[in-house]
């Protein structure tokens, strides 16, 4: 007869895989729910990932963090509002050397992958079985919540989220740049390694018009990208479309319970917010860390189900998922606005903001996870 499982991880993404491994570095015994595929995807995947230091060192922990040419540091941000606001950040306010890494999405996920072969204690497994402890890790469309009573709660933004991948005519030297303008948010993140020309677009639109931008042509394309830069148009370069392009639908979610006897939430099977700031996967990513901290360090006559251990992990993320929530509905809020008084007022605050000195540098660390 086989030893059983204390874990069982139901979701084999990022975070999901993560947690395996940190779970297996404590000596138990979990299983890795990898469901076949139903479909080979239909195009490669074009998504990056904005990863702090936090999250960095987590990764690198684990042996899991990208080689250099996938792993960009964004050493500066510029960020423009729609009548005249600015704001830039840099690295300087941080003792890393980068505010953030632009992550490619398919070699994390090859990385992590190669971790886990050489982790014993996690055995890949296609279907739930009997554990100590169910860790639901599929992500916001996770069919598993249901089962333990948890339940979810969405609000659907007008908006979808487009992706790609463009070449720009000049290096973007670890610039990451973004865009605010009447209810659209536009960001080009560095890409390809330091002095590189590759960014990853992440264009957040109403419904209607990111079903118009997946309709045209790639110089179509390429050119209604250009135009958004606005004033940034010629510092960008002149940009390329060289990669498909996907999109999917942004929504403020919750689970009102993240936790219960013998089961427990994490990453967007838990919570998701508005990409604007880039800390979804963060955000997933600590909520591993979390929960492998309250296993850790929990009494010696407590189980791994016990509900007011798996309590501990809940109160402790869901206040900064809360808090980040709430910052990026706002600022999506805010941003979203055609009121003039409105415009004017956001734009006066990121000048203001700019020049707030201490304030800024508190926030940038606070985004940077130090």
């Amino acid at each position: 007869m086989s030893k059983p499982f204390d874990v069982c991880i139901r979701g084999s993404g990022v975070v999901g895989r993560t947690l395996a491994l940190l779970l297996a570095r404590e000596r138990l015994r979990v299983a890795l729910v990898e469901r076949p595929p139903q479909a080979a995807p239909a195009a490669p995947d074009v998504r990056a990932y904005a990863l702090n230091q936090a999250s960095r060192q987590l990764l690198e922990s684990l042996k899991a963090w990208p080689e250099a040419a996938f792993a960009t540091p964004v050493t500066e941000m510029r960020v423009w509002g729609d009548d005249g606001g600015r704001l830039d950040f840099s690295a300087q306010a941080g003792a890393t050397g980068a505010l953030a890494w632009i992550v490619d999405v398919p070699a994390l996920e090859s990385q992590i992958t190669g971790a886990l072969r050489f982790q014993p204690g996690v055995e890949i497994v296609p279907a739930p079985v009997t554990a100590a402890l169910s860790v639901i890790c599929e992500g916001h469309k996770s069919s598993s919540r249901d089962e333990f009573g948890a339940m979810w709660t969405a609000r659907p933004y007008a908006q979808k989220a487009v992706a790609a991948r463009l070449h720009s005519g000049q290096p973007h030297r670890g610039v990451a740049r973004q865009w605010f303008h009447k209810g659209e948010i536009l960001a080009l993140l560095p890409m390809s390694g330091a002095q590189g020309n590759s960014v990853a677009l992440v264009w957040s639109v109403s419904v209607e018009r990111a079903s118009a931008l997946e309709k045209l042509s790639s110089e179509e394309f390429s050119v209604a990208v250009q135009a958004a830069c606005h004033e940034a148009s010629e510092e960008v370069g002149r940009l390329e479309l060289v990669s498909e392009r996907c999109s999917w639908p942004l929504t403020l979610s919750t689970a009102e319970r993240w936790t219960g006897p013998g089961w427990a939430l994490a990453g967007d099977a838990a919570h998701t917010v508005h990409p604007l700031a880039g800390q979804g996967l963060n955000l997933g990513l600590a909520d591993a860390a979390g929960l492998a901290t309250v296993i850790r360090e929990r009494e010696y006559w407590r189980g791994l189900g016990d509900e007011k251990l798996l309590r501990r992990y809940e109160r402790a993320r869901k206040a900064d998922v809360a808090a980040m929530g709430a910052i990026t509905d706002g600022l999506h809020g805010l941003f979203a606005q055609d009121d003039a008084r409105l415009q004017l007022l956001r734009n006066w605050g990121m000048n203001a903001f700019a020049a707030s000195g201490p304030l800024k540098n508190w926030v940038t660390r606070q985004a940077m996870g130090l």
